[in-house]
């Protein structure tokens, strides 16, 4: 539980009252929208709930790729940045599959953001659409986990990004 906490609370932003509003938001546009529109369509409607519910947002957040100590402009872009605190990827696709999940991954990574949402508005149940991801969790202590010693010595020794 201690994890959670520190998950949930980074620089005295609450992270899960943020990750709730927005859920609660995409489930209002689901509710009214239905599956089977475009992604742009589903952000505009987003948008609109969170400004109701007073959470602050940037939309379409140039991204650049970190290279060799050079930033370069790849023309990523997070669909939502909520609170300057948590990113939100929207999709409107058959079934989310790993590539999104990884996306995600390395958007919070190259962002140093700790929280993010990953939405699929086609699907019948919103709930079955949403997936909520941290950003370099680390839920058991390395020593606490069943590796081999060298297996061990390796994840020990992996230097931080």
């Amino acid at each position: 539980m201690q994890n959670d906490t520190i998950a949930a609370e980074v620089a005295g932003v609450d992270l899960n009252a943020i990750t709730s509003g927005v859920i609660a938001a995409a489930i209002e546009v689901h509710r009214h929208l239905g599956p089977g529109l475009l992604e742009s369509a589903y952000q505009e409607c987003i948008c609109y709930e969170l400004s109701q519910i007073g959470l602050s947002f940037t939309r379409e957040v140039a991204l650049p790729l970190n290279y060799k100590g050079l930033k370069l402009d790849c023309s990523y872009r997070i669909d939502l940045l909520v609170e300057d605190s948590v990113l939100v990827e929207l999709k409107s696709v058959e079934q989310l599959i790993p590539i999104h999940s990884a996306q995600l991954l390395t958007y919070l990574r190259a962002s140093h953001k700790q929280i993010g949402l990953l939405i699929n508005f086609n699907v019948p149940v919103l709930k079955d659409g949403i997936k909520r991801m941290v950003n370099d969790y680390t839920g058991l202590p390395l020593s606490s986990l069943r590796l081999s010693p060298r297996l061990r010595v390796s994840a020990l020794n992996r230097r931080p990004r």
